[in-house]
C-alpha cells in the first residue's frame, strides 16, 4: 500500500476578521505554495475560512495544492433556508472541503446525528470532501472510545451512496471531553482510537484519521505513524507556526 500523506488542516472558527484571513492566506501562499512536500503531495494542507473570506482565499490559493474550504453547509441541496450556505455554491464557487459534525455544533446549535449524516450525504454529491468531526463524549478505556467513534463515523454516512463511501473522506477526532480541558487527551489514548479506527476503516479506504484537540508544535512527531495528521487551531493563527509544523510533516513523511 502507497505510504498515506500527512493532512493538515486549520479552521479560524469565527476567530479572524475578513482582513487577518486575508493576510494570513497570503503569507502562507507566498511561504508554503512551492514547499516541495506540498507540491508532491507527501504533506496535503486545507484551510477553512468564514464564509465572507470564502473569495478571496480560494483566489488566494488558486492553481496550488492546498485546498479550501467552508466550516459548514446546509443539509438541503437548496430552499428557502434564510442565512445557511448550500454544499452545491460551496463547489461552484471551487471549495474542495467542508467541516461537518463539529461538537460545537452539536452543542450550540443542536445538530443531531440525522442532520450530521444529511449534510455529509450533500457534501458528497457535490464531490465535497467532508471533513467529518467525531468524538466520544465522557473519558474512558480507548476501546470504548473506538466503538463510539465508529458509531459516529457510520451514522454519519448512513444516507451515502455505495459510490459515494468510496469518495474520501477527513475523519477529525477530538475527544468532546477534552475540549477546553486542563488536562488534554494521554499521546497513547489518542494513538490508541486513532489507530483503532484507521483499522476499522481498512487499508483500502480513502479516509485520512487526523486529530484535532489542542494540537500544536512537536504533536505529530510524538504521535508519528498513529495518526494520518492535525486538525490545528489557535496555534497555528500563527503563521509561522503553520509553517513549522508543515515542514515537522514533511519531515516526517520524508522517512
Amino acid at each position: 500500500m502507497a505510504k498515506r500523506s500527512v493532512t493538515l488542516g486549520i479552521s479560524f472558527k469565527m476567530y479572524f476578521g475578513y482582513a487577518q484571513t486575508v493576510d494570513w492566506c497570503r503569507q502562507i501562499a507566498d511561504n508554503l505554495v512551492h514547499h516541495p512536500a506540498v507540491l508532491d503531495g507527501r504533506v496535503s494542507l486545507f484551510v477553512l475560512p468564514s464564509f465572507p473570506a470564502l473569495p478571496p482565499v480560494l483566489d488566494c490559493f488558486a492553481d496550488t495544492p492546498i485546498g479550501v474550504g467552508g466550516q459548514n453547509l446546509y443539509q438541503s441541496p437548496n430552499g428557502a433556508y434564510t442565512g445557511e450556505v448550500s454544499g452545491a455554491m460551496l463547489a461552484e464557487m471551487g471549495c474542495r472541503f467542508v467541516e461537518i459534525g463539529h461538537a460545537e455544533r452539536r452543542r450550540l446549535f443542536g445538530e443531531d446525528d440525522a442532520i450530521i449524516a444529511a449534510k455529509t450525504q450533500v457534501a458528497l454529491s457535490h464531490r465535497l470532501v467532508p471533513v467529518l468531526c467525531i468524538g466520544e463524549a465522557d473519558r474512558g478505556d480507548p476501546a470504548d472510545a473506538v466503538a463510539e467513534c465508529r458509531g459516529q463515523i457510520d451514522s454519519a454516512l448512513a444516507l451515502a451512496t455505495a459510490a459515494q463511501r468510496q469518495q474520501p473522506v477527513v475523519i477529525a477526532y477530538e475527544p468532546h471531553w477534552a475540549i477546553g480541558a486542563a488536562q488534554p487527551a494521554s499521546l497513547a489514548h489518542i494513538a490508541a482510537v486513532c489507530r483503532g479506527l484507521r483499522q476499522y476503516l481498512g487499508a483500502q479506504s480513502q479516509a485520512s484519521v487526523i486529530y484535532g484537540g489542542s494540537a500544536g508544535p512537536d504533536l505529530l512527531t510524538r504521535l508519528a505513524g498513529q495518526v494520518d495528521g492535525l486538525f490545528l487551531g489557535r496555534f497555528a493563527h500563527d503563521p509561522a507556526a503553520f509553517e513549522a509544523i508543515v515542514n515537522e510533516a514533511s519531515e516526517l513523511a520524508s522517512n
